[in-house]
């Protein structure tokens, strides 16, 4: 593992640790980070709303974005076994889980994935999430990297939870509530920019990332501006 990367992580999450950051970004540079550090192919991050219910937040690539809802609307996988126990879940081989994750299971394996990972997101007794991670080839999960991306997840929990006090028990329902409709203007100005520009819906992503930092816009704003027509995207619409 690259030790000036791990670095450069770290630096980059801490450096998050601010009253009002784009916490849509900030997910999705969790899973990049996971995916160009570990030895795995994917990565995803799944939030509880307010009602306790998990959500996609994000993913490093659209076909692992897709697993994870299939995941979640099956009801069945290793991310919400390890969001309901707060415990870390490792599957070497999914071939070996057919009987315990039909569906997941089979799906994964369509999806190109053979191992997960799924590591807790959580501070104390309170989970908040998963980060989990996929790898194309079945076999063991480095045991030294384990630590690491259990590491990572805790940072990007400190982040989540660090406006929240004791006497402000709502904060954090109302941030990831707020996150959570965020999520769903980026979606539908991917959809928007994806069939406008005729490309795929990862590159429509990067496409409308990229423009917000290039313009320091926040994510969700420009996404909505976008779908409103009043942001016209000078230079990336045609």
């Amino acid at each position: 593992m690259n030790e000036q990367l791990l670095a450069k992580a770290f630096v980059e999450l801490a450096d998050n640790l601010v009253a009002d950051f784009d916490l849509i970004d900030f997910l999705r540079m969790l899973t990049d980070r996971c995916v160009g550090m570990l030895d795995v192919n994917a990565a995803g991050v799944l939030l509880a709303d307010r009602n306790g219910e998990l959500r996609v937040m994000a993913a490093s690539d659209e076909q692992v974005r897709l697993l994870e809802l299939f995941q979640l609307q099956n009801d069945e996988g290793p991310c919400l076994e390890c969001f309901h126990t707060g415990a870390p879940v490792t599957i070497p081989d999914l071939s070996t889980e057919a009987a315990r994750w039909p569906r997941f299971a089979a799906q994964a394996r369509h999806s190109g994935y053979s191992a997960v990972q799924a590591l807790p997101m959580r501070l104390r007794d309170e989970v908040v999430g998963a980060l989990n991670l996929f790898r194309a080839l079945p076999g063991p999960f480095d045991p030294a990297a384990t630590p690491v991306a259990q590491a990572l997840a805790d940072v990007a929990t400190i982040s989540l939870l660090q406006q929240r006090s004791s006497q402000q028990s709502t904060v954090l329902n109302e941030q990831l509530q707020t996150a959570l409709n965020s999520r769903v203007l980026i979606e539908q100005a991917k959809g928007k920019l994806a069939e406008r520009q005729g490309i795929g819906m990862e590159e429509a992503f990067t496409a409308l990332r990229s423009y917000a930092r290039g313009h320091n816009r926040r994510l969700s704003e420009l996404a909505g501006a976008f779908i409103d027509g009043t942001e016209p995207l000078t230079g990336l619409v045609n």
